[in-house]
């Protein structure tokens, strides 16, 4: 297959890990004969510094333009500090959504077997954590109208959802679940929103053409809760931007380290692809950033057209790598392996992999449920 794949490092530790994701997809090529091939575009701080602007035109046609985006991290202390900065790194993922029609966040969180001493969680309550967030991307409060009062004393932020951004989503989320364990979870806070009683009313109608599908409904400060205490409980959340942005995060927790969990976020026509973490740029430069979401959003990437097996190749190649204790210092922390020694491991073990790819059980299971 033939594809060409936009590079977007952005900042902090964005251009470390995003080559960890290109060295493994390069190795798929080799491995399976793919041709695929990449154009790398500023976005973010970098961007901000040399053009003046976080997403430039050219960045923005480059992603039109290609089949799809792998993305590293954006967002910069500098910014971060200034209250009153006009211009912010993260205005170019929004823009890009936006541009991109990017409606889908689907962050899968599984703990691998390997992993499950790592987590702060106990053993018996994370065992045989699998699930995914269906966060809907382009509403709610982060996309609404925003005023400040001339005094600089009020400041407001408006949550805004219509019936075709809430119905889009649940869609998605209903068939995933089809194919999953065929539960879905509703989290909201329609005691007190008026926007999330709409998402009720729309996500219930819905749910009636998919008979087969369970749905429930959870009010967002006790599915936080429960997140924590019995996460097995979930196969699909679905829910709005601000709240599936925080709950993606919390579920990070789960598997040990927030370096762990890929996204893909995708539209009718679009796909971008990224780790959920920011930019973390008191790591930037020290060799000690976690490639391994980034390289398992690659794998969403494959996914996303149906290459079933380069999927399963990354994902055996980066449960073999920690089999190892081949990891970053967040998973160990006297690790002596850094961010490019893990992506070494993971390549070369997608170019070791043995022809039948280990296929067992054990195996597929964990291929369909890590990746989406």
């Amino acid at each position: 297959m033939k594809l060409k794949i936009a590079l977007l490092p952005g900042d902090g530790i964005g251009p470390e890990v995003l080559a960890q994701g290109k060295k493994c997809l390069q190795a798929i090529e080799d491995k399976f004969n793919h041709d695929f091939s990449y154009i790398e575009a500023p976005v973010g701080a970098m961007a901000i510094e040399k053009f003046g602007i976080p997403l430039p035109d050219s960045t923005l046609n480059i992603c039109r333009d290609s089949d799809a985006i792998l993305f590293g991290a954006i967002g910069d202390p500098k910014y971060d500090h200034d209250p009153d900065a006009k211009v912010r790194p993260e205005q170019a993922l929004f823009k890009l959504r936006k541009e991109l029609d990017l409606f889908a966040n689907i962050r899968p969180v599984k703990m691998f077997p390997t992993l499950i001493d790592k987590s702060p969680i106990k053993k018996k309550i994370i065992m045989g954590t699998d699930f995914v967030i269906y966060r809907e991307l382009m509403g709610g409060i982060y996309y609404g109208k925003k005023t400040l009062s001339q005094d600089g004393t009020i400041a407001t932020n408006v949550c805004e959802y219509t019936e075709k951004e809430i119905s889009r989503i649940t869609h998605l989320a209903f068939k995933a679940a089809k194919g999953r364990k065929k539960k879905v979870t509703l989290v909201d806070k329609a005691n007190v929103l008026e926007s999330s009683r709409l998402w009720r009313r729309v996500v219930t109608r819905i749910a009636e053409s998919y008979p087969e599908v369970a749905l429930e409904y959870m009010y967002l400060d006790n599915a936080a809760m429960q997140l924590i205490l019995a996460p097995t409980q979930f196969d699909v959340i679905l829910t709005e931007n601000l709240f599936g942005d925080i709950l993606s995060a919390e579920g990070s927790t789960i598997g040990g380290s927030i370096g762990l969990l890929p996204s893909a976020s995708i539209g009718d026509e679009n796909a971008m692809f990224e780790p959920i973490h920011g930019a973390y740029t008191q790591a930037k430069g020290k060799d000690i950033a976690n490639p391994i979401a980034t390289i398992l959003s690659a794998a969403m990437l494959l996914q996303h057209f149906s290459l079933h097996e380069e999927v399963m190749a990354i994902v055996l190649a980066v449960d073999k790598t920690m089999k190892k204790n081949i990891v970053t210092p967040d998973l160990e922390k006297n690790s002596m392996f850094g961010t490019n020694h893990v992506g070494d491991s993971i390549a070369s073990h997608i170019l070791d992999m043995d022809d039948d790819l280990n296929i067992n059980d054990e195996n597929i299971g964990l291929g369909r449920s890590t990746i989406i």
